[in-house]
């Protein structure tokens, strides 16, 4: 569960480049590719440029490189070749990068063309309740902490939790302990310690927190049909508190940065 200097330097290098691939997303038109097409460049950028490995692929029997979460979809939708981004969608983009034998882990909602201010909304709140959570992170605090600090800013903005999933340990596999709640009480449950590693990825409802998978016994989807978003970043406990090591240099102000 603690990992060592020279394991940290290696988490930190996989996070970079993952920072890299998200980077590459932000430069592309993703309307009108479907999301099969996505995964194929995501797959082509991790492999051929970055010569690393896209972690994902084969583990647990998937068959590919990132998941494609789309308006309703809550977590691991399934690339496609019939599902072309539209304007107006919503897309939450899951990726794993494994680098010298340490995988990240970091995902980002798009908005595809013109959103609606209520798509565009649910997103920005799940934005910042992520940072809640990671904010929350320093040694001596408790996971309930980074719960807590999600579940009120989902709760004050008038969104649900998904309760099902979870953030989660990792370091050389993608599934470590401990796993990490989006919801909880302060200063309950685990005490986090220099040198823990784990994501921080919440899933908020515009309904209900109520959700189902389908029949591909991958896709999960809320029951009600209402919008779902989703952002992640691997997060490691210092000294002193925090680094993300899944950071865009787009958010370097987030981390002293209010919200």
């Amino acid at each position: 569960m603690i990992k060592r200097p020279e394991e940290l330097a290696l988490m930190a290098e996989s996070g970079r480049l993952l920072a890299l691939v998200f980077e590459r997303l932000d430069q592309t038109n993703l309307m009108g590719l479907s999301t099969l097409q996505i995964d194929a460049m995501v797959e082509d950028f991790i492999v051929r440029d970055l010569h690393a490995r896209p972690a994902s692929k084969g583990q647990y029997g998937y068959g590919f490189v990132l998941n494609c979460s789309i308006n309703e979809v809550v977590c691991h939708g399934v690339p496609s070749r019939s599902r072309v981004l539209q304007d107006g969608d919503i897309v939450n983009l899951d990726i794993t990068l494994e680098k010298n034998g340490y995988i990240a882990d970091s995902s980002k909602t798009y908005l595809i063309g013109n959103v609606d201010p209520a798509a565009r909304k649910l997103v920005q709140v799940t934005y910042e309740a992520m940072w809640k959570g990671i904010r929350a992170v320093r040694p001596g605090a408790r996971l309930g902490d980074i719960g807590s600090a999600i579940q009120g800013h989902a709760t004050r903005n008038g969104y649900s939790v998904v309760r099902e999933y979870c953030g989660h340990g990792i370091g050389r596999q993608m599934h470590e302990e401990p796993q990490v709640l989006h919801f909880g009480k302060a200063g309950t449950g685990l005490v986090l310690r220099e040198g823990m590693v784990f994501t921080i990825e919440p899933m908020l409802n515009q309904g209900r927190s109520d959700v189902r998978t389908e029949a591909d016994g991958w896709t999960v989807v809320t029951r009600d049909g209402a919008l779902s978003a989703q952002f992640e970043h691997t997060v490691a406990v210092t000294a002193s508190g925090f680094s993300v090591l899944t950071l865009r240099p787009d958010e370097s102000d987030k981390i002293t940065g209010t919200l």
